[in-house]
């Protein structure tokens, strides 16, 4: 089935205090955004009508815009009712939502601190990142060329447009080579993360992450940690080299977009065994349902 290209869909955004027509959600080609990376995101999942830690992420996309010099002109508190808003009148009950802020087109160079920062959520429905057919046998991950930079070469904390530039490079060759996604090392060659998730391994029983460190300490993670901690599973975040993965049973991804994934493979390491994971993924479904 072909995907419906997003500037051509049906129904509303909100788009700097108005809930406009999805087709006239538009920035002009000559943004400082565009050309120059001033724009932080977030992505949100909708589970039965309801937001899911809504406020982390609110939260989190001020923290974003504040580290990159964005000022939004709303409160925490009124960004979180835009988005309950645009979900009831999108009537999203299972989908994803993505909020965005971006400095405009006032001015067009290196310094644009006076330029206006603009912001607009949309929303739409999305079951899955990966087919269901992927996540039954679990994904194949390549390992990425690209490395992620150390926290005084990029604003790591913040869920910033240009910190995915290296995280596209890695997935579009990882699908060209017949893979699923990539896995991505930091610049002292630790394990870091996948292209848009947190990582998880099991060995002994006992779930490994790396040390969040040099990259976005992501919420579904965050979660996953506390669920893992409250079923008497024990946890430890660590530096991990990539020999590690020859000593582990399972592996998975975390993050808003593909919730619990598991990795069958990584390179030529080959992860048979799911039981942990599917014992997490009974656990985060429980634990969206209570929240």
């Amino acid at each position: 089935m072909q995907l419906i290209p997003f500037d051509n869909r049906d129904g509303l955004i909100w788009m700097n205090g108005n809930f406009i027509n999805w087709n006239d959600a538009k920035v002009h080609v000559l943004n400082h955004g565009l050309h120059y990376g001033s724009c932080v995101f977030e992505g949100i999942r909708v589970y039965n009508k309801k937001v899911f830690k809504l406020m982390e992420h609110t939260e989190r996309l001020f923290l974003s815009a504040k580290t990159l010099d964005l000022d939004i002109d709303y409160s925490t508190n009124e960004i979180m009712e835009y988005t309950k808003q645009i979900v009831d009148k999108q009537k999203v009950v299972n989908g994803y939502i993505r909020p965005v802020v971006w400095r405009g087109s006032e001015k067009m160079a290196i310094s644009a601190k006076t330029g206006k920062t603009n912001i607009a959520i949309a929303t739409w429905p999305w079951p899955s990142y990966f087919s269901p057919e992927q996540i039954l046998k679990g994904i194949k991950m390549s390992i990425s060329d690209w490395r992620r930079p150390p926290p005084n070469c990029a604003p790591i904390n913040s869920k910033a447009a240009g910190l995915y530039m290296i995280c596209s490079l890695s997935k579009h060759k990882a699908e060209s080579n017949g893979f699923d996604d990539a896995l991505m090392l930091d610049y002292r060659d630790y394990i870091a993360e996948a292209t848009g998730a947190n990582i998880f391994f099991v060995k002994d029983n006992t779930l490994f992450t790396p040390k969040a460190d040099c990259f976005l300490n992501g919420i579904t993670r965050k979660t996953v940690i506390q669920i893992a901690k409250n079923i008497g599973i024990t946890v430890k975040e660590e530096f991990l080299e990539l020999n590690f993965l020859s000593k582990c049973e399972e592996a998975f991804l975390t993050g808003t977009a593909v919730e619990i994934t598991p990795v069958s493979s990584i390179g030529d390491h080959v992860f048979k065994n799911r039981d942990i994971t599917k014992k997490l993924i009974d656990a985060f479904k429980d634990y969206v349902d209570q929240n």
